[in-house]
């Protein structure tokens, strides 16, 4: 009798996990209360996870949280837990519930960039962009002309590229993830080394976002091209240009008296907080709408939002839920499609290595010989290249949406990830190398930032300080 109750117990509690609903096309499907059951779980321990590799990333590589949680998000997936320990990784996440995951990653990327957008400062690029030409346009030049040198033979790899993707696109999107500057990395970088009102860090930063501006318009121009005819590029180019256009010259008046109820009343209330979030889920649901994607709507409508209080308080309020709760779902699920496995031969991982020596060479090489063809010593031109080369999320972002919109393979994609880690974990360590240590010997700099590894996105702020 007890044994009988023991083995009900058990049965019991190894069926909390597990599908409850009708069977459909399956011996069962899963009831909505089995996806609350697994959402829960999952939550939990995605934030144990990138919590604990985030920390030890800072106390052991000098790292900051957010690129913790990048290498969490792999070690998540199939390329390091789903190796090990398949049958419990398949368990934990298995492919019906992943669809959860993704509506939370994108809505949390997607506010990400709308806070993205709200540190922009126009007047403060503007005014450095004559000095920034030269470095920005190296940039975005070279890893275009790599990605035309390497591209045709990544298309004859089967795999790599959707079927029947033309060369041109192609090359585009690979000359986009090459030539992209993590921006808000970058900002971190810059505040964390001490660099805040230099030269040289507001020449990083100012390429830099150039750099990214580029890439994401290149981007939007291989997804509206990309596609099922003629008409639905139309649409995309149409509206997205359409949108922005709009954004700029209308939607900046539009939100001046939100800006002004805010400064009336101190504060984001709950009701005006609604407000701003209804105008982001629209703004998004637009881009989507048009085939584009939901991160342009919500950067365009972050770099439209009035400068001041309003601003201050979007942060204040819905920072800290993007950060610690919405973005580690965003790695986790990028994570769950990165199969490392895949680079299973020594051809793939001969291509993988050239990529990456591709990638540092198109940033690193041409923004330092640009740097030094603008007449900066061979120190400054190599802090520049250094702080240049780092991709961070931004990258991330970048090649899930092309893996979700079926131009490149779950193969590409893994290599691609690689290539984001890799330039995003080197860019402190590197900078540090051939410039910022020589640079605090001589009195240069002051001494690294001391801030709290958890407040990753906090340095972002710098691009919205005074020039």
């Amino acid at each position: 009798m007890a044994s009988h109750m023991v083995d009900e117990l058990v049965r019991a509690i190894g069926d909390i996990i597990g599908a409850h609903g009708p069977a459909v096309n399956a011996a069962q499907s899963y009831a909505p209360g089995d996806y609350s059951i697994y959402f829960f779980l999952q939550i939990a321990v995605i934030l144990l996870v990138c919590r604990v590799v985030g920390w030890l990333a800072h106390r052991f590589m000098g790292q900051p949280q957010v690129v913790g949680e990048m290498i969490a998000g792999v070690i998540l997936g199939p390329s390091l837990f789903g190796l090990f320990f398949p049958e419990f990784q398949a368990a934990l996440f298995p492919k019906e519930t992943r669809n959860i995951l993704y509506v939370g990653a994108q809505f949390g990327v997607g506010l990400y960039m709308f806070l993205v957008g709200t540190t922009l400062r126009l007047d403060h690029f503007q005014s450095k962009a004559k000095s920034a030409v030269g470095v920005s346009a190296a940039g975005i030049v070279a890893p275009f002309l790599f990605a035309a040198a390497i591209t045709p033979f990544l298309l004859d790899i089967p795999g790599l590229f959707a079927e029947g993707l033309g060369q041109g696109s192609a090359t585009l999107f690979m000359g986009a993830c090459i030539a992209l500057t993590a921006f808000p990395m970058l900002a971190r970088i810059i505040n964390e080394r001490g660099l805040a009102n230099t030269s040289l860090g507001t020449l990083a930063l100012t390429a830099g976002a150039f750099d990214d501006a580029v890439s994401w318009c290149v981007l939007a121009i291989v997804l509206a091209t990309f596609g099922a005819g003629v008409g639905v590029a139309l649409l995309a180019i149409i509206g997205g240009l359409g949108f922005a256009l709009f954004m700029y010259f209308i939607g900046r008046k539009l939100l001046v008296p939100l800006g002004h109820a805010v400064e009336a009343k101190g504060e984001l209330t709950h009701g005006l907080l609604a407000v701003v979030l209804m105008l982001y889920a629209m703004s998004a649901f637009f881009m989507d709408a048009v085939g584009v994607h939901a991160v342009f709507g919500g950067f365009l409508l972050g770099a439209c939002m009035p400068r001041g209080l309003l601003t201050e308080e979007i942060k204040r309020k819905i920072e800290p839920m993007t950060v610690v709760f919405l973005l580690p779902m965003f790695f986790t699920y990028s994570g769950l499609n990165t199969q490392l496995t895949t680079v299973n031969s020594l051809s793939l991982l001969a291509i993988a290595t050239g990529i990456l020596i591709v990638s540092i060479a198109a940033k690193f090489g041409a923004c330092w010989l640009a740097a030094r063809l603008a007449g900066e010593d061979n120190r400054t031109a190599l802090g520049i290249g250094a702080l240049m080369n780092a991709r961070g999320l931004m990258e991330l972002i970048i090649i899930n949406i092309g893996l979700q919109k079926g131009i490149i393979g779950p193969t590409l994609f893994a290599i691609l990830v690689l290539m984001a880690i890799v330039t995003t974990v080197m860019a402190g360590p590197l900078f540090e190398l051939v410039y910022g240590r020589k640079a605090r010997e001589r009195g240069e700099l002051g001494a690294l930032g001391t801030e709290d590894p958890d407040d990753a996105h906090a340095s972002e702020r710098l691009a919205a300080g005074p020039a």
